[in-house]
């Protein structure tokens, strides 16, 4: 246990640096003007973490295979180390995403590395249980930063203490891992037998340890059987796994799961959550990171809920059940922030222009008719809305965004409005928001990822679930990248529909495309895929390999 924990850090650390930006943008947008202003500021800022990801998961590949497992989970605690002092004492945005850049590299390497680790040092019999922990360290990451936003909302710093704190465990885990073994299978490979054979000694009872010795030493020749037949370099292992028929079909599936998982938009609320919440009206930071805390919480929860049942109900239903569930969510968020924006407050002319000389939007001002005009015409031309001193509902004030105005108005004990607008609809984005989490979690957050382990023949897993993953990894910088600028340009509620309509083509692909794989031995899967899958209602006859249910 102490060894999956302390290589399980590195779990955390994913979990934390991923979750800890959506907090931590509200205060960098208002420490730098900069990144207020400009939208695609931001979402390179988040998103850098997602693209140093995708070359750390590759670099600490062959770091694995090249150094050792130990060697790649110390270099991913340090680029961790090293991003957050970057972020915490930046001077200016780009060093900001310079650090999110050492971050991201780091992730990569501990989404590559850890399970590996753990799975290839831990006892055989309590080895799922412990690869389980690295998965529930990263949804408790991803829940203790957000505790953390909440918990320096009021620190002189802020954003910088929440960035500059992922330091603290990353050093932990590089001082626990040099007490711990490197993994006997990657000593076993290199020829270095005696070594691997100490290390079993600790993890296996003394009359064990040569069963497990022979077990990894036929494991080894296996592998590298199938490393001579499919090739062992990367361009020849893709292009082998391409030219089978099974594995081409296992790649469908394994690809389209991640695909739409990444599509059904849950990134933007990991990434974006506070922010949307003040898309909904409400106007604190401190507000909306209590409120994001909640959908953070439900993932960590649903979490737990899969691996309770994925078993019992199956892969394929899960996700089917999932996507329903996710659609329904996204379109009736839409239809709410629709209503938000269409009974958005008035502006007020008298309101708008007592402030100060020149204190009034521009483009109010030089509007044609500026009757029709509510708080949501005002934020879209680039201005603040600062609330009615009475009832935040009622008409207020359409201001040019600057610093002095929004003092002026928090003097005034008004609430000053600049994502988005006071609605009464607002506390119905937040419900829908955590049935998304629910609907999402326990079936399109986790079963992906299990089928992905299950459908490619043994010789083809690793390049098929390396494939997969890199497909899910672009997706999630596309989302990452777009989410904000889809925003401005098509508004809450056209931006939520989009993800419905594009949850509703990866309900269609996984429906095609993706067999039931529970229950079924490997060798089962595998006949299935050669013989063709198609769904239940779209089948002639039945045979022994492709009875599954639809």
């Amino acid at each position: 246990m102490r060894l999956a924990l302390s290589a399980g850090i590195g779990g955390l650390l994913f979990g934390y640096d991923t979750g800890v930006i959506s907090g931590a943008l509200l205060y960098i947008r208002e420490d730098f003007q900069e990144v207020d202003r400009k939208t695609w500021l931001q979402e390179v800022i988040v998103s850098m973490a997602v693209a140093g990801a995708i070359f750390g998961a590759a670099f600490g590949g062959w770091i694995n295979d090249r150094f050792g497992r130990k060697l790649s989970i110390l270099v991913a605690d340090v680029l961790f180390f090293v991003g957050a002092i970057i972020m915490a004492l930046a001077p200016a945005p780009w060093m900001i995403i310079l650090g999110r850049i050492f971050v991201g590299l780091g992730v990569g390497m501990a989404s590559m590395t850890a399970p590996l680790y753990i799975s290839e040092a831990s006892p055989a019999r309590i080895r799922g249980a412990l690869v389980s922990t690295n998965g529930l360290l990263i949804t408790g990451g991803q829940f203790l930063s957000y505790l953390i936003n909440l918990a320096f909302t009021k620190a002189p710093g802020t954003w910088r203490w929440m960035l500059g704190v992922a330091g603290a465990p990353a050093v932990i885990q590089f001082v626990l891992m040099l007490s711990l073994p490197e993994s006997p299978r990657w000593l076993y490979r290199r020829n270095k037998v005696e070594e691997a054979r100490s290390i079993l000694e600790k993890i296996y009872p003394v009359n064990e340890v040569e069963d497990e010795l022979k077990a990894l030493k036929l494991s080894i020749e296996t592998e590298k059987a199938d490393e001579q037949a499919i090739g062992d370099n990367l361009i020849a292992k893709v292009k082998g796994a391409l030219g089978n028929v099974v594995v081409r079909r296992g790649l469908y599936a394994g690809v389209t799961v991640q695909v739409a998982q990444q599509f059904s938009g849950i990134n933007t609320v990991m990434y974006y959550s506070p922010t949307i919440v003040q898309f909904a009206g409400f106007a604190s930071n401190k507000t909306a990171l209590a409120l994001s805390l909640v959908t953070s919480g439900l993932n960590a929860v649903g979490s737990i809920v899969s691996m309770a049942f994925v078993d019992r109900y199956g892969r394929r239903r899960m996700m089917i059940i999932s996507m329903f569930g996710i659609i329904s969510c996204l379109v009736i968020l839409s239809v709410v922030f629709f209503q938000a924006a269409s009974h958005a407050p008035k502006v007020n002319q008298f309101e708008s222009t007592h402030f100060a000389t020149n204190a009034t939007c521009p483009s109010y001002l030089s509007a044609s008719n500026p009757l029709p005009w509510n708080c949501m015409s005002c934020l879209k031309a680039d201005c603040a809305f600062c609330s009615n001193e009475a009832n935040e509902y009622s008409p207020g004030a359409c201001l040019a965004m600057t610093k002095a105005l929004e003092n002026s108005c928090h003097g005034q004990h008004r609430t000053w409005f600049k994502d988005g607008c006071p609605s009464k609809f607002g506390f119905l984005a937040v419900v829908f928001l955590g049935m998304y989490i629910i609907s999402y979690s326990p079936g399109m957050g986790t079963v992906p990822w299990i089928v992905n382990s299950e459908i490619y023949p043994l010789k083809y897993r690793g390049i098929g679930g390396g494939v997969a993953a890199v497909f899910n990894w672009v997706c999630n910088l596309i989302v990452s990248l777009t989410f904000l600028s889809l925003t401005k340009a098509l508004g809450s509620s056209g931006t939520f529909l989009l993800f419905a309509g594009y949850c509703v083509i990866g309900l269609i692909f996984i429906y095609w495309f993706v067999p039931e794989t529970k229950g079924l031995q490997f060798e089962e899967v595998e006949e299935m895929l050669k013989s063709g899958y198609k769904p239940k209602a779209f089948r002639k006859g039945k045979s022994k390999g492709n009875i599954q249910s639809a």
